[in-house]
């Protein structure tokens, strides 16, 4: 816990010292890794494939504001779905249209949910998003979670049906749309998560703001149980298939995700617990007071002797010694004259 503290406090001093320089490194690594993700899924559009592309995006999306890194992202799935099939490409272009504008109008400053939540679901573990954005975020943060999982739905859709996208069949091109529309907007699954996401978040933001002993430990607790159930009933009303033993696990990892994140970010000393009371002329004030644990991160410095410096204290030394030795020979040289003197 304490080795934890220290780690937190000296990430903070380090941040604050070089942020201008962290920042835009961890927007260029986010966006680099999202296009690149991209790429390798669904890579159908050989000069948008190119890493030099990604490249360049990231770039640019280092010096821009993070949404942007989602716009980019957006606009390459688009350039990718035109080359597979231009019946895709019209159904994914409206998807895209209606999350951004839904994102943007909502909750503008969660747009790296937009990329961090399709990375969760290919690093498997996507149900520690909503439990970490009810402890640090705000209601609000459930739209572009939603929308997250909505735009790892459609990738997942263009990877697993290349070769029936990319047919030219003899059917209409509305009859192409209607079909798409049933099993890509209509995708049972995709909505079942992105409604069980979305209502884990609230659960996890309402539990942690009571005025409770250990809210957060109880909200990730009541967090994971909440996704769990709700993806299980779902599962059975809706009739989606849904692998029991992958779910639990990934809400057990994703739990114990959450509890390293508490302890890095939100860690109170209950112990110290003050009730306080006041009032004005208007209202009467009961405030209760939890203080943060934290730590003094110790300050190490290392000083350097040279060999130069070592002669010299070693003769400052032996000079002080020879003080007193001096001052008490010259005592006893004026008490000397002076006994001569009366004599």
């Amino acid at each position: 816990m304490t080795t934890l503290l220290e780690l937190r406090e000296k990430i903070k001093i380090f941040m604050g010292k070089y942020d201008i320089y962290i920042i835009p490194l961890m927007k260029f690594l986010l966006a680099l890794i999202a296009f690149t993700m991209i790429n390798g899924s669904v890579g159908f559009m050989e000069k948008a494939k190119n890493p030099a592309i990604s490249l360049i995006l990231a770039l640019m999306c280092s010096f821009l504001p993070v949404n942007l890194i989602a716009v980019f992202g957006g606009i390459l799935v688009l350039a990718h779905a035109y080359a597979l099939s231009l019946e895709f490409f019209a159904i994914a272009f409206v998807v895209i249209l209606l999350m951004v504008l839904l994102f943007f109008r909502t909750a503008p400053q969660y747009g790296y949910l937009l990329i961090l939540t399709p990375m969760a679901f290919v690093l498997k573990v996507p149900y520690v998003v909503p439990l970490a954005m009810g402890l640090v975020g705000t209601p609000a943060a459930a739209v572009p979670v939603a929308c997250g999982t909505v735009a790892y739905y459609l990738l997942h859709y263009m990877k697993l049906n290349t070769t029936m996208l990319s047919e030219a069949e003899t059917e209409s091109m509305k009859q192409k749309i209607t079909y798409l529309i049933d099993n890509v907007i209509r995708n049972k699954e995709m909505m079942l998560m992105a409604a069980a996401f979305a209502l884990t978040l609230l659960i996890v933001y309402v539990v942690r703001r009571m005025s409770i002993d250990y809210s957060w430990s109880i909200a990730i607790g009541t967090g994971a149980v909440a996704e769990f159930v709700v993806l299980l009933l779902g599962s059975m009303v809706m009739g989606v298939p849904l692998k029991v033993v992958p779910v639990l696990l990934g809400s057990v990892v994703s739990a114990a995700l959450a509890i390293l994140l508490q302890l890095t970010v939100f860690s109170m000393d209950y112990s110290r617990t003050e009730y306080v009371q006041f009032e004005d002329d208007e209202y009467y004030y009961y405030v209760k007071a939890v203080p943060k644990v934290t730590i003094a991160v110790p300050d190490k410095q290392v000083k350097r002797i040279s060999s130069q410096k070592k002669q010299s204290t070693a003769r400052r030394k032996a000079a002080q010694a020879r003080r007193p030795s001096e001052h008490g020979h010259t005592e006893a040289r004026e008490r000397l004259h002076t006994e001569r003197a009366r004599r």
